[in-house]
């Protein structure tokens, strides 16, 4: 007795394309998907509004900083935005303000792309170009204003030495 035995010939390749993908391959192409997403979510971003805000409370303590200073050395240190940064002056012999180049009151960068910086002393409509701290404890309360773009950050200096970051 003979049986008939049909073979199925193996679907070709291009009829199995045809009927989509592999669990496999699915697979693959979620996994890198998912790969994709969590790269770029953990990736850290610039927030301009937090980079200022850092800027300013590192100002804040720089400022206290350099009024210590200047109550130790019983010299007047002044502050002085430039390009891109700042610096701490101290008066010399002659009464000009030279920079200073210590480790702690040398040079800085801002952090973020601060765009403008404005200072004022209470009670004065008109910007100056420096803070001074005074080698006395009391010195005159001021306003130094970080803007970047839009925004704007205060420090804010109570006139006792001490510098508070506030946002308008």
């Amino acid at each position: 007795m003979m049986t008939d035995v049909t073979v199925c010939a193996a679907p070709s390749l291009r009829s199995r394309r045809q009927r989509g993908f592999t669990l496999i391959e699915m697979l693959v192409v979620l996994m890198i998907a998912g790969l994709l997403l969590a790269f770029v979510t953990l990736v850290p971003s610039s927030n301009r509004r937090s980079a200022l805000s850092e800027d300013a409370q590192r100002l804040a303590a720089m400022l206290e900083s350099a009024s210590d200073e200047a109550q130790i050395r019983s010299a007047s240190i002044a502050w002085q935005p430039d390009r891109g940064g700042y610096r701490f002056y101290q008066r010399g012999a002659n009464g000009a303000w030279l920079p200073l180049a210590d480790d702690m009151l040398g040079p800085q960068r801002w952090g973020a792309a601060v765009s403008a910086v404005s200072i004022r002393y209470a009670g004065s409509g008109e910007t100056i170009p420096r803070v001074i701290l005074a080698d006395e404890s009391i010195d005159l309360p001021v306003t130094v204003t970080l803007r970047s773009g839009n925004l704007e950050v205060q420090v804010i200096g109570t006139g006792i030495g001490s510098f508070e970051v506030k946002q308008p």
